[in-house]
């Protein structure tokens, strides 16, 4: 074998960090190895796995060794041949990683990604299994599976290649950040605001605090962009307070912005925007109610812009004098003209929609740019009669303050801007339509915010720099000399407006809203630019609308909304949204009532910022190893902060519109938990579960045990749950909200299949106790033996405090036909719960507790069904195929009718056999008694034999029985033993210790003749029973009784008999009395006899417990640990 280490192999730009060597392993190739030795340098041939390879083999060869590599290649280079990576016995090559023969695969990005990803196949890793176990020799890999083979991937070249022709042949359209992001949020945050209400803002505020509403608005949006991926650039300003209440907005936004950036470069954007963010943060019930209301808003901010627009419009035509009907009909007929025009655009494609925004976006710069040209312009009387003097220092003194007039206050002036701060989401909510949302949406987001707080600001203080509050328009009020003017900045600069004091005026800050027009260099420039501002917002709307919605669809939250889920064309655009949102944006329009809703669209959005806000917040407390976001440039506690400040916000703008947007997610909220959505998306919200959950039971660890907190904390050695259902619920019944409960399930046999059976049954069997309302745990362990298993499971399930402390067992019914091994098991597991100082439950039932026949039955029955429905549907399909008229197809038709016929008939009399059998054989009575401990038991007694006292825990048991619905219709009865000579007082002593202990009975009963000899016919029974399992010793030569001590050691000797004779009366003897005095009990709680380990043998012992159950209402057979489980002190 010859390598070369020349190092142009490690110098080519193009060599993947995968090689794949292709080394000759010839034995009759030693000439040409020693011819190479000594003269040229030894040359290896490598493999390159790269991406211009369109993963297809490449190999460089030596010139005449063409016939080594011939069985690589079929058909050219496009078909991949078999490959023998492992084949050691012949002319070989190697697969190589790194120098090593392995099918291990190196770091890739394919292996991470989601099953429907759309950037690239998901390929699948070797697993553990196939890596760990031994290798196979002679493995043939098939036709494009060398790189499949090497690096893991479970899709064959052929797939691959066709997956990725299907992605290049959809063309999907992408956008950067500046087109994608920064174009929209610019165009929604400069709202119609900008160019009519900004100066009134100023004139109430100031500009001192009108710039600082502007910043706290951005500083909000901020927050939740850079929390969820740079959403938000939304500013809005006002005069003297001015610069105050656009600084509040701009803090609003820029918080929003920072949470948002911060949340979207924790992994990839998917489609959905606001709604995909919070839900795969915070989850699907807080996302599913945010989703549905965020693209409700967005649908009714559509109707908000469009009239916004159509009112300029109308305004104009009034002043033309050309209005077609009346100003509440024309602008219903213009708003519903437009909104079409928009769907028209929008249907068109995202394309063409990006198209128009930017079109959109160079009008509304160019009618900015007006405006500051035209503050400079020099200005004439007419517009000095109207307030405007240009740039004056005495103008910016005098608007600097505050002046609120007409019941404003600074919260009120920060209600009016703050929606112009909405628009930060504009990006984010078209997240499936970005090359890398990623970047794109914290990039374009934070910049649109800056620049559109600069702008606000910038427009703010100039036009609050050049006109002043009040100006009456007439030119003649001009300061004659020797007259008393009021002092005023217009009264410096030559214009006397005091009468404006007295009566209201119509021009200047307070008082025109066109303050902006008159102040520019060309008037209809700025009417333009309302025009952009509004159809930009609109359209923006009525994208983000669908694809909102579209994507809380797909993720099928609420049911009858997946309708809404189907995307057409290369964009998968939500046409079916997008007439949806047509239908909600004319019916607001055509009911011209938008002042009342406005308000509540508000704090719609103010919602979503606020739980974006959130999501960042709640990420960050979690400590998830998975919050990993790329954006640094955030803090938890800044973002609860701008979350606290968003819901601060919606009171400000309108109290009952907050409580009614809280109402509704409440709602919403609740309905989406009771749901319960089949979706995991590892919210934040698991990850909080996890840490919760953690630190108690830390903290659990630290607090010592206590007789009164005492609850029992059960292993059910239920095996699968579904097999031993009625052994479950008699557990969950009294560990339902009380203590722990694991159902424990011990797999024997050969290693290697039980592990992989085990493995892959795991999250099966607890899915079928969570979709069963069982609060239990399941568990599994491979053995060599049931007892080592069981011995496992007693000492390490659990966790700190939280460990079990008592073993429910069934009883084993068909103990005289096991084996003597699994006999000794199964007693053995019960001395080891005592050895580990667990209490013991066995329980038993008349029918037994497996329904595992019944069950197999049921599925093959199903089965069954399933293939006569498949084969029905199949022959109707094929009966009303298409071309097949005519007299064959007819004959045809008539033949598979008749097929079908007897097939069904086959098939049901198959079924018709197996219902038979299932009644026959299986018997119902099996069925019934497994769900026995589900139903309501009805008026009756709980029998508590307590003979022996173990603490308390025989006792213990049937009280939480009594205190769940299902048993409080039953009483206690207490049985125990004393004396006959001291009946009355022995029943004095226990009333008064249950008394003490609180525990409710219904009657004592002190049974004298426990000792007495059982009769007869009882105690032949337990001979006959016990017979096949005794040695007899003691009738055989001493030689041959050693010899068979030594043979069957499991067997009862006489000597064991006679020793534990009177045990053995008394088990028999307690049968009769249970026969006799609980025979009509709805359930038996009796004190489990304990055998000597070591000196009651296993069949013995079994036999006890056989005899003392027998032929008796369900019994459970209760010992605890000998530790207090009760106490009377408080």
């Amino acid at each position: 074998m010859s390598m070369n280490n020349s190092p142009n192999v490690f110098l080519d730009p193009n060599a993947n960090r995968f090689q794949v060597n292709i080394i000759n392993e010839s034995h009759d190739n030693n000439e040409t190895s020693q011819e190479d030795v000594g003269s040229d340098p030894p040359h290896y041939e490598e493999t390159s796995f790269t991406d211009e390879a369109h993963n297809r083999l490449r190999i460089s060869y030596r010139q005449g060794k063409r016939d080594l590599y011939d069985n690589f290649l079929q058909n050219g280079e496009k078909t991949e041949a078999s490959l023998h990576p492992y084949d050691t016995h012949t002319k070989m090559y190697y697969l190589q990683t790194f120098g090593h023969n392995t099918v291990d695969p190196v770091p890739k990005i394919d292996y991470y990604r989601n099953t429907g990803s759309v950037s690239g196949n998901k390929l699948s890793r070797p697993s553990l299994l196939e890596i760990h176990e031994q290798l196979a020799k002679n493995i043939a890999v098939s036709t494009g599976s060398v790189e499949r083979v090497a690096n893991g991937e479970s899709t064959t070249g052929d797939e691959t290649a066709v997956s990725k022709e299907e992605e290049n042949k959809t063309g999907f359209v992408k956008f950067g950040w500046v087109k994608g992001v920064l174009v929209r949020c610019m165009l929604n945050i400069w709202g119609v605001m900008l160019f009519i209400r900004l100066s009134w803002i100023v004139g109430q505020a100031g500009i001192g605090l009108g710039v600082i509403i502007i910043l706290l608005a951005t500083m909000v949006t901020s927050i939740t962009g850079l929390s969820t991926s740079a959403i938000a650039t939304n500013g809005f300003v006002r005069g003297g307070l001015g610069i105050i209440v656009i600084g509040l907005s701009v803090v609003v936004t820029t918080l929003t912005g920072i949470s948002m950036s911060a949340i979207c470069t924790n992994g990839v954007v998917r489609g959905g925007g606001a709604y995909y963010l919070i839900s795969r943060s915070l989850g699907p019930e807080f996302g599913g109610s945010i989703g549905l209301i965020f693209a409700f808003a967005n649908a009714v901010a559509v109707a908000m812009y469009v009239v916004g627009f159509a009112e300029t419009v109308v305004e104009l035509l009034k002043e033309s004098d050309t209005l077609m009907v009346d100003e509440s009909n024309d602008i219903r007929i213009i708003g519903t003209i437009t909104v079409v025009c928009l769907l028209s655009i929008s249907v068109a494609g995202m394309e063409w929609e990006a198209k128009a925004q930017v079109i959109l976006l160079v009008v509304l710069l160019v009618a900015i740019a007006n405006f500051f040209i035209g503050t400079v312009i020099p200005t004439n009387n007419e517009k000095k009669a109207r307030g405007f003097f240009n740039y004056q220092a005495s103008i910016f003194a005098e608007n600097f303050g505050p002046d609120f007039r007409s019941g404003e206050g600074f919260f009120s002036v920060f209600a009016i801007f703050f929606p112009a701060a909405t628009g930060i989401l504009a990006g984010a909510n078209i997240s499936g339509d970005l090359k890398d949302p990623q970047g794109a949406i914290p990039k374009g987001t934070m910049l649109a915010i800056l620049i559109t707080t600069v702008a606000y600001i910038g427009v703010a203080v100039c036009v609050a720099s050049c006109v002043v509050r009040d100006a009456t328009g007439n030119i003649n009020d001009t300061v004659v000399p020797g007259m008393n003017c009021n002092g005023s900045s217009a009264c410096s600069l030559g214009y006397d407006f005091s009468r404006c004091a007295n009566q209201p005026c119509d021009y200047g800050l307070m008082n025109n809203f066109q303050v902006m027009s008159m102040v520019s260099g060309f008037g209809p420039l700025i009417t333009a630019g309302i025009f952009s501002a509004t159809l930009s917002s609109a359209l923006a709307s009525l994208v983000s609308a669908p694809k909102v919605f579209q994507a809380l669809c797909k993720d099928n939250i609420y049911k009858g909304l997946h309708f809404f889920a189907k995307g057409y064309g290369k964009n998968n655009e939500p046409i079916r949204g997008y007439v949806l949102t047509f239908i909600i944006a004319m019916a607001f329009i055509l009911i011209a009532e938008l002042n009342t809703i406005a308000p509540i669209i508000s704090n719609f959005f103010l919602a979503s910022y606020a739980l974006i806000n959130f999501s960042c917040f709640h990420a960050s407390y979690a400590k998830s190893p998975g919050w990993r976001p790329a954006f640094r440039y955030y803090n938890m506690w800044v973002s609860l902060f701008g979350a606290l400040l968003c819901c601060a916000v919606m009171f400000v703008i309108n109290w009952w519109a907050a409580l009614i947007t809280y109402a509704i997610e409440l709602f919403l909220y609740i309905y989406v938990t009771y749901k319960k959505p089949e979706v995991n998306w590892g919210s934040s919200t698991q990850a909080l579960y996890y840490i919760n959950a953690l630190d108690s039971a830390l903290a659990l660890t630290t607090v010592e045990d206590h007789v009164k907190n005492f609850r029992p904390q059960c292993i059910a050695l239920t095996g699968a749950p579904m097999i031993r259902p009625a052994l479950l619920d008699i557990t969950h019944t009294f560990t339902k909200n009380n203590g722990l409960c694991i159902c424990c399930e011990v797999y024997t046999g050969p290693r290697k299949l039980c592990v992989k059976e085990m493995n892959s049954g795991m999250a099966k069997k607890q899915d079928w106790l969570t979709k069963n309302k069982r609060k239990a745990f399941y568990a599994a362990v491979a053995a060599d033996s049931f007892r080592d298993g069981v011995k496992s499971l007693l000492q390490a399930s659990g966790l700190g405090r939280m460990k079990p402390n008592t073993l429910v067992i069934g009883f084993k019914k068909d103990w005289r036909n096991a084996t003597a091994t699994q006999v000794e098991n199964y007693v053995g597991v019960i001395h080891d719960a005592f050895d580990f100082e667990l209490g013991m439950i066995i329980v038993r039932i008349s029918q037994g507790f497996d329904i595992s026949q019944v069950l197999q039955v049921q599925e093959e029955l199903e089965k069954l069904e399933q293939e006569r429905l498949a084969l029905e549907a199949t022959i109707k399909e094929n009966y009303f195929e298409e071309g097949k008229s005519g007299i064959c197809g007819f004959f045809r038709k008539a033949s598979a009718l008749n097929i079908s016929k007897h097939e069904t008939t086959k098939k049901e009399s198959t079924i018709n056999t197996m219902q038979s059998m299932h009644v026959g054989e299986f018997n119902q009575k099996l069925l019934e008694a497994s769900t026995q401990f589900k139903k309501k038991q009805g008026k009756g007694t709980i029998d508590i034999w307590w003979l022996f006292d173990d603490g308390g825990l025989t006792i213990l048991i049937p009280y939480i029985l009594t205190i769940r619905k299902k048993w409080k219709n039953c009483k206690l009865r207490i049985f125990t033993g004393g004396k006959v000579n001291r009946i009355e007082e022995e029943k004095l002593v226990m009333a008064s210790l249950l008394s003490k202990f609180r525990i409710k009975f219904a009657d004592i009963n002190i049974i004298c003749d426990i000792n007495v000899k059982p009769n007869k016919e009882s105690w032949k029974f337990f001979e006959e029973m016990i017979e096949p399992h005794r040695l007899h010793e003691s009738c055989k030569e001493i030689t041959t009784a050693e010899k068979l001590k030594r043979e069957a050691p499991w067997k009862i000797t006489d000597a064991e008999l006679e020793a534990f004779k009177e045990k053995s009366y008394r088990q028999v003897r307690l049968n009769e009395l249970l026969q006799e005095h609980s025979r009509a009990a709805n359930l038996i709680v009796l004190s489990l006899p304990v055998a000597r380990k070591g000196v009651v043998s296993d069949y013995l012992y079994m036999a006890w417990l056989e005899i003392l159950s027998k032929n008796l209402p369900p019994i459970l057979m209760v010992r605890g640990n000998h530790k207090n489980v009760l106490t009377f002190y408080s």
